[in-house]
């Protein structure tokens, strides 16, 4: 796995690898030459806590922040938003039996779906780099997991 910056808040432990590129609403893109491998963050999946189910939409296209899936968890229902447009190449059916691998391997076993890119320069310059994705993460780790009073 590459190099990854890494956070702990309390119980509860963040990373983001420095081989993504990020959208400010928690999803992940790793291009690999023309296509791209998506999914959601170590911070998302936390803050949903145990995801239950994983449904994949029918679309074979996305532009930039199309819903890409639906994930439910026992906290949340959350509509994956694609942070890249690309003609779907892949779905992860693992995720149909097996959601949890998203809570387990966000980045790895847990992907999302695979995309042929169709608009990546465009894309690219809308997506925050891993430094800056962190700084976010990091303010929006404060505000979810603060302690009420």
């Amino acid at each position: 796995m590459a190099d990854v910056l890494e956070y702990q808040y309390d119980k509860y432990h963040f990373q983001v690898p420095t081989d993504c590129l990020y959208a400010a609403y928690d999803a992940w893109v790793r291009v690999e030459g023309d296509e791209a491998v998506v999914g959601i963050t170590d911070y998302l999946q936390t803050k949903m806590g145990d995801i239950a189910f994983a449904e994949m939409p029918s679309a074979s296209a996305f532009e930039q922040d199309d819903i890409l899936a639906t994930l439910e968890s026992t906290k949340a229902t959350v509509d994956v938003t694609s942070p890249a447009s690309g003609e779907l190449i892949a779905f992860n059916t693992d995720l149909e039996e097996h959601p949890e691998l998203i809570n387990e391997d966000p980045y790895g076993k847990g992907w999302i779906a695979r995309l042929r890119l169709t608009d990546w320069e465009a894309d690219r310059a809308m997506l925050l780099s891993p430094e800056a994705y962190f700084e976010l993460m990091k303010e929006k780790v404060a505000k979810a997991f603060a302690e009420k009073p």
